[in-house]
């Protein structure tokens, strides 16, 4: 058993198989960062959360100023129900990381899902800034505003994700998509959502996806937050 096996196992969703073979390799090189961090994504999508924050809190002991670790554990926290530290954890990640869009977005995700839609907001718009061509976070930026029944925010915040992704609508409508109503969703929903990893994607392929689902009103809804994982691959520009 080597780490690749493991890799390869989880990226085709045998988690269970994945598991054992990462289970294995920590007995035998106790302490090593890679091989806690897929353990503790692998048992968060198993719904394993105690035992996926048990890494997370061992990876955040070995490397405290490391902002992925950190927001991985934020993400666990959010899905076990445990809000307000994952925001403590994801204020501590911007903190340590203010030149990355990706940190604001994270954190206007899950202030979005507190119901703090203001300061989800303001944490988009500064996503905003940092990275002007962040179609996701203009995206995600309207739909915000759209529950605050912001109408024409939302509609210049989609027309600007549109712009971004070379998205041109050959039919105009005026009525922004209805809340509430069931999308589909680029992000399964599983009982524990997926952590977002990084992915050796090339632009095209990126923007592709952007496009088909920011240019398609009914999946523009649940199109939100961590799709941003897409990009998290990516380092900070500053980095």
């Amino acid at each position: 058993m080597d780490f690749n096996t493991g890799y390869q196992l989880y990226q085709e969703g045998k988690f269970e198989e994945a598991l054992a073979v990462f289970d294995h390799l920590i007995i035998r090189e106790k302490g090593k960062s890679e091989l806690h961090l897929y353990r503790g994504r692998i048992l968060t999508r198993l719904g394993k959360g105690e035992l996926a924050l048990a890494d997370f809190d061992l990876l955040t002991e070995l490397e405290p100023y490391n902002t992925d670790f950190i927001s991985d554990r934020a993400v666990v926290l959010h899905l076990m129900g445990k809000n307000e530290e994952a925001l403590s954890e994801l204020d501590r990640a911007a903190n340590l990381d203010p030149r990355n869009p990706y940190r604001y977005s994270s954190r206007a995700f899950l202030k979005d899902r507190m119901g703090d839609f203001q300061g989800a907001i303001e944490d988009y718009e500064k996503a905003i800034e940092l990275d002007p061509e962040d179609a996701v976070a203009f995206n995600n930026k309207g739909l915000v505003e759209e529950k605050l029944g912001q109408k024409e925010r939302a509609k210049r915040s989609f027309e600007k994700a549109d712009e971004l992704v070379g998205y041109k609508p050959t039919q105009k409508k005026d009525d922004l998509p209805a809340i509430g109503e069931k999308k589909s969703n680029e992000i399964p929903q599983p009982k524990f959502t997926p952590v977002n990893e990084p992915k050796k994607l090339t632009a095209g392929h990126v923007w592709k996806t952007l496009k088909s689902v920011l240019g398609n009103e009914e999946a523009r809804k649940e199109f939100s937050g961590f799709v941003k994982g897409l990009l998290s691959g990516k380092k900070p520009k500053n980095s």
